[in-house]
């Protein structure tokens, strides 16, 4: 979801650039058919809180009228309440977590939207980035659409309103035809609950039971917190249509090869999610196994840049023969918000979320592993705190290749120019940060830790253009506005 009069990578929210990490940026879940499916629309959404940490927002549906929750901040701080869940009413909801682009996040542009079209109400969850959403605005403003939020996600709601084609179902198959980029969207109107993914299956959405009720989510582990049972994953391409008889299936767009999100295994998901049948834990400990064939250290210690770092740097260890330590303690009760008022205490910032346990580090080589690199601030900072600690040599390993290219499918990465990797060499960026060595893990061993026998040059297995350039996708608005240059395969074969 993308802020459509801003350019989505000049910062991280509020302006904060030396926010260094990669945010996903939507979570979905809905449920259909369920007593307490506000309830549990709620948990769910706390369960997939990494995806989306800004704003947050239910609709549910009770046979007479829709109810609607949106509010600014974390979903454990504003719907555990009793009072709040009540006024979600019904057997059927859908919720959405966010995380903004730029700026602020704003009431408005909290998910699900919601609209009263001629034959009644439909509210839209949509995790992804519409990469022609701007020009679809400017063409659907001169036919007299008047918008209301800043969100890519509106586009679908004028395109649904303006299409000439009768049922909803249809209407909004002929509004996605429409659009260009990457989508998973969970939709509810007065009769249905509709899933979908976008033709090359770039983002993630998977299909649940709960004692009947099916349920739609980003992730596994949104089923697991409810007692849910996985069905499957939704197809790239795929629209499912739930109702009180059961659920439909259809493939309405012309699938091309699937292309899901590479970085998913090494990031995004939570560990204890499942993607394609295999276990993202087990996914990130093959990547850190691979990355210590690759790049092997002659070191004393493995330890792991918390959180995120934590599983490639067990499966390092595990390759290396090396000890794992937690050498690196995260403080996990600091929240975006927390105030900086003078540039002392804005130093400190680092100490805030990770401390060095010195006791580990004092007189030990040590290899640091994460799992990428961004602007490579976060970086020198944790290097210097373990330097500091009495670390005798820092190493630093990356479980993912080197990050030279901005994501435009949903997730909020800095402009290309602000993505170390994208101006320095490894040698010159191992200067940067500090370390007496650095090395990345290869694009090919990266499909070899997800197991694939290596990166198919001609035909992608994944969508990994942070890594390579290569968008499988137009970008038209950021053709137009001259950010990026198509480098589609797809399209270079056009």
């Amino acid at each position: 979801m993308v802020n459509l009069y801003t350019h989505p990578f000049d910062a991280g929210p509020a302006g904060n650039c030396d926010d260094d990490r990669f945010h996903e940026e939507c979570g979905v879940f809905g449920i259909f058919g369920h007593s307490e499916a506000a309830a549990l629309t709620a948990l769910g959404l706390h369960a997939l809180q990494h995806r989306g940490q800004e704003a947050a927002g239910i609709i549910s549906y009770d046979k007479r009228q829709f109810h609607v929750e949106r509010h600014i901040g974390l979903v454990g701080d504003n719907f555990t309440k009793p009072s709040v869940i009540s006024r979600l009413a019904g057997d059927t909801a859908i919720g959405h977590n966010r995380y903004s682009t730029t700026g602020a996040p704003v009431l408005r542009n909290v998910q699900p939207l919601f609209a009263e079209f001629a034959g009644g109400g439909f509210a839209v969850a949509h995790n992804g980035n519409i990469t022609n959403a701007r020009a679809l605005q400017h063409e659907l403003q001169k036919r007299g659409s008047i918008f209301q939020s800043t969100s890519d996600t509106e586009s679908i709601i004028h395109l649904i309103a303006t299409s000439q084609k009768a049922p909803l179902v249809d209407r909004l198959i002929d509004a996605l035809s429409q659009i260009e980029g990457a989508y998973s969207l969970v939709a509810l109107s007065e009769k249905k609950m509709i899933g979908c993914r976008d033709p090359l299956g770039v983002r993630p959405l998977v299909l649940g039971d709960l004692d009947g009720a099916y349920v739609l989510t980003s992730e596994t582990c949104a089923l697991d917190i409810i007692g849910a049972r996985l069905v499957r994953e939704i197809e790239p391409g795929e629209m499912v249509i739930v109702t009180e008889h059961g659920i439909d299936s259809m493939k309405p767009f012309q699938a091309g090869k699937s292309r899901f999100c590479i970085f998913e295994h090494v990031y995004f998901a939570r560990p204890d999610s499942v993607v394609g049948g295999s276990s993202i834990y087990e996914s990130r400990k093959k990547i850190g196994r691979e990355l210590a064939r690759e790049a092997p250290a002659d070191a004393d210690l493995i330890v792991p840049v918390p959180d995120s770092g934590n599983p490639g740097a067990i499966g390092f260890a595990e390759e290396s023969g090396i000890p794992f330590e937690l050498g690196i303690i995260r403080n996990h009760y600091v929240g975006r918000t927390f105030i900086e008022p003078t540039d002392s205490i804005r130093h400190m910032g680092v100490k805030l979320k990770h401390n060095a346990n010195s006791a580990i580090l004092k007189g030990k080589r040590v290899v640091l592993v994460d799992d990428s690199i961004v602007r490579g601030t976060t970086s020198l900072k944790i290097v210097e705190m373990v330097r500091d600690a009495g670390a005798a040599e820092v190493h630093m390993r990356i479980a993912s290749p080197p990050t030279t290219n901005p994501c435009f499918y949903g997730v909020d990465t800095p402009e290309k120019a602000k993505l170390l990797a994208s101006r320095m060499s490894v040698e010159e960026m191992a200067s940067f940060i500090r370390v007496d060595s650095l090395a990345f893990l290869t694009i090919d061993g990266l499909y070899r830790a997800v197991g694939e026998e290596g990166r198919n040059a001609l035909s992608p297995q994944y969508c990994d253009a942070c890594f390579t350039g290569e968008y499988p996708t137009r970008l038209t608005d950021q053709e137009q506005r001259g950010d990026v240059r198509q480098l589609s395969l797809l399209a270079e074969a056009g």
